[in-house]
């Protein structure tokens, strides 16, 4: 953090001028991009001025670009040219030529169209399926339709209990839901340090309170979240305990009783993510089989079948299925019926078991390659996951190197988007393994990553 202070010009509202001198600061390279600036009550007091000023000078300096907020964490400086760091977004690069190894998603194959195509020519032959698909539905989603979810899920090695599933729009859907459904503004969730960031955003927009669970190799450290609850306890912690997403830690068996253990004592509820897909042997015990009263298990169709479905599931408890489908109504009435029905005649189809065999060999494949490619800098990969993380030279900053990517044709994420709490952001990469067409297109993105951290650090003012 900066203790920088800003040289205040003569005339005009005392915001506006302080917004002038970060302008001025960043312009000059006395302020780094990624340099987190003062916290706004230590400011105020060094310059005499409200707390209020303070907040407007820095909402002044995000409008015009040169800040950006993150929730539970402060406010840092931005790159002038780039797209925020701090920022989640689920869009993928459109320039031609650029190799995105910055979205988690499934490896491209011609099946996914065609498996979608069979999907829909399916239900236009059948003409109860298209009469069903404009009809209102349960918004649970339609019992028979749930039971297909659950039995596909079943063959994955996933919750497969059709009277305790809903259908949603997508795993950050489950999110929202649950987020909205147990937690009031202002209560305490906890995440891992570095979580999914669509997780912090659900948080933020419903004004809830993130509490940073320190982490490790294997996973959130149960003993550091046992001391935050005797403190206070969080109303309800989320977690992807067999895949951390960015840094890809597993959550031990003895962590993931401990935990339970935990929610049980301080009666907080559990959010248990397994989007990010890895094959059955690569899994430990599921939370919702170790504490199926108090676990919500959200799963989607996005990184084993496409993320455009928009298509997931959340099993929950039973005493939370009512107020679960009420908030579900409230917000959109139901899933939409046509799509749940491609999702399942995808699911059913031969080709889908087949597409995801292909798939976990691509990406075993994938991993093998990148872990050798880059293994000088000491990557980090769970073993069938689509995700590297990568720690940076010393001297080499992730906004810098995400820069210097970006320039090249490589579009990578930053940790700033994942950070739950205060702490800084460590200087490393996350490098998704999926996206690229090819092999032969991810290991020409492999060798643009070598190259660019083989080069002496920059100084600050050389990215902006």
């Amino acid at each position: 953090m900066t203790i920088w202070t800003p040289r205040l010009t003569e005339g005009g509202p005392r915001y506006r001028r302080i917004a002038d001198a970060m302008a001025d600061a960043i312009t000059r390279g006395e302020l780094a991009p990624g340099e987190r600036l003062p916290p706004q009550r230590r400011l105020a007091d060094t310059l005499g001025v409200t707390i209020g000023t303070i907040t407007r000078a820095y909402a002044e300096a995000q409008r015009q670009g040169w800040v950006e907020s993150r929730v539970g964490s402060g406010t840092y400086v931005r790159h002038k040219d780039a797209e925020s760091t701090a920022t989640f977004r689920a869009t993928r690069p459109q320039a031609s030529g650029v190799i995105d190894m910055g979205m988690s998603l499934p490896p491209p194959h011609p099946q996914r169209a065609q498996g979608l195509q069979r999907a829909l020519e399916g239900i236009t032959a059948t003409p109860e399926a298209l009469q069903a698909a404009t009809e209102y539905q349960h918004e649970a989603g339609n019992e028979a339709q749930r039971a297909r979810i659950a039995a596909w899920q079943g063959r994955l090695g996933l919750p497969d209990d059709p009277t305790r599933l809903l259908v949603t729009q997508g795993g950050q859907h489950g999110i929202h839901l649950v987020v909205r459904t147990l937690a009031q503004p202002g209560d305490l969730v906890a995440a891992d340090t570095l979580t999914y960031p669509g997780f912090i955003c659900a948080a933020q927009q419903a004004h809830l309170r993130p509490l940073a669970v320190p982490m490790d190799a294997n996973g959130l450290d149960v003993e550091a979240l046992a001391r935050l609850c005797a403190r206070q306890p969080p109303r309800l912690l989320y977690s992807t305990p067999d895949l951390n997403n960015p840094t890809g830690a597993h959550l031990t068996e003895d962590r993931r009783e401990r935990l339970v253990a935990l929610a049980r004592e301080h009666d907080f509820w559990l959010i248990e993510d397994a989007v990010q897909y890895l094959p059955e042997s690569e899994r430990g015990t599921p939370l919702i089989e170790l504490a199926p009263e108090r676990t919500l298990h959200i799963f989607s169709t996005s990184k084993v079948l496409a993320g455009g479905l928009r298509i997931g599931s959340l099993t929950v408890p039973d005493q939370l299925q009512e107020r679960l489908c009420s908030a579900l109504r409230s917000q959109s009435w139901m899933v939409p019926p046509l799509m749940v029905e491609a999702a399942c005649r995808w699911m059913e189809d031969a080709g889908s078991l087949e597409l995801l065999r292909w798939q976990v060999d691509e990406l075993a494949a994938r991993r093998r390659l990148a872990l050798d490619r880059l293994a000088a800098y000491g990557p980090s990969s769970r073993e069938g996951s689509s995700l590297v993380w990568l720690p940076l030279p010393v001297g080499l900053r992730s906004s810098q190197a995400q820069e210097m990517l970006s320039q090249r044709g490589v579009h990578i994420a930053t940790p700033e988007p994942f950070c739950m709490g205060s702490e800084p952001a460590p200087q490393a990469l996350r490098l998704c393994l999926g996206p690229p067409a090819t092999r032969e297109e991810l290991d020409r993105g492999l060798e643009i990553v070598l190259e660019t951290l083989s080069e002496p650090p920059r100084s600050p003012w050389h990215t902006m």
